[in-house]
């Protein structure tokens, strides 16, 4: 490999992105492939180094005791998708399976019930996905209060990240400085780990979509998020295309609900996704499409 060679893969590697964002923990979206976003990940400095030196090949662990440089060649879609899994009758076999899988796949979170995430938390110790709950799930309803002790209990049991519903009835009743002060409330208890705002946009007008995604900006929450998975509709890329015009660069946006394919997903992307939530991660990786309800 000549100099040349060498200068021109670091530079190729290095500009790309596997971490699925784009500014809040976030990076530009992989395009369209059908390679099930394959593209090549972000190389990290240490590597960058020894291709400068005059290495050609590398030895590379991708075992459990090696995630952190396993995830750090991982694909792009990869490291977008939160794996979740919200169901009532979620059992712990589940949730450790569903660890197991975001270390396997390298996943940017689990997204599981609060009850869980003391479990999730053990399994995904000192690996790269994030443990993410979460708070007033799934209709936004519970007092401002409640929300915020939630949020604190969860951390205190190892979650990283904390998507929140937002207060629909309030926003629908135009109560707009209280639905403010409930999404404020929340980051304030996060302590600046990362804040996403479900809106449910299946249950809100274009209007209340565009003023809900002004009141978590406000209120300084790092993501507006699309649905629960539990209205009657999920993500729309049209849904998504509208916050990410709001919210610009400033904030990420995650689409949740109903993405069950890689065409799903790479259609989420373009309209401007920064993050997917999922129960189908596996199978979009594999460019399958699942039958699963969320």
């Amino acid at each position: 490999m000549t100099d040349q060679q060498k200068s021109d893969l670091a530079a190729r590697l290095a500009g790309a992105s596997g971490d699925g964002s784009r500014t809040n923990n976030t990076s530009p979206a992989p395009t369209a492939s059908g390679d099930g976003g394959a593209g090549a990940p972000e190389l990290s400095t240490a590597l960058q180094r020894m291709i400068g030196a005059g290495a050609a090949r590398f030895g590379l662990r991708a075992d459990q005791t090696g995630p952190a440089d396993a995830c750090t060649l991982a694909p792009p879609l990869a490291r977008m998708i939160d794996h979740t899994v919200l169901k009532p009758d979620t059992t712990e076999h589940a949730i450790r399976e569903l660890c197991a899988e975001a270390r396997e796949f390298c996943f940017a979170s689990v997204c599981i019930s609060p009850v869980w995430v003391p479990v999730a938390a053990a399994e995904l110790a000192g690996a790269t996905p994030l443990v993410c709950t979460v708070v007033g799930f799934p209709h936004g309803a519970n007092r401002t209060a409640v929300k915020a002790f939630e949020t604190e209990q969860a951390i205190r049991d190892g979650a990283q990240e904390i998507d929140m519903v937002l207060a629909i009835g309030l926003l629908k009743s135009e109560r707009f400085a209280d639905v403010e002060a409930d999404i404020r409330a929340v980051v304030d208890a996060a302590g600046g780990r990362t804040v996403k705002v479900i809106l449910e946009t299946a249950l809100l007008t274009d209007e209340e979509k565009v003023v809900a995604c002004v009141l978590a900006q406000n209120a300084g929450a790092d993501f507006v998020k699309t649905s629960t998975g539990f209205a009657a509709g999920g993500a729309s890329p049209q849904d998504v295309a509208l916050m990410r015009r709001v919210v610009g660069d400033a904030m990420g946006v995650k689409a949740s609900g109903g993405v069950r394919s890689a065409e799903d997903a790479y259609a989420m992307v373009e309209a401007g996704a920064s993050r997917l939530g999922a129960s189908a991660g596996v199978a979009i990786l594999k460019g399958l499409t699942s039958d699963a309800s969320y």
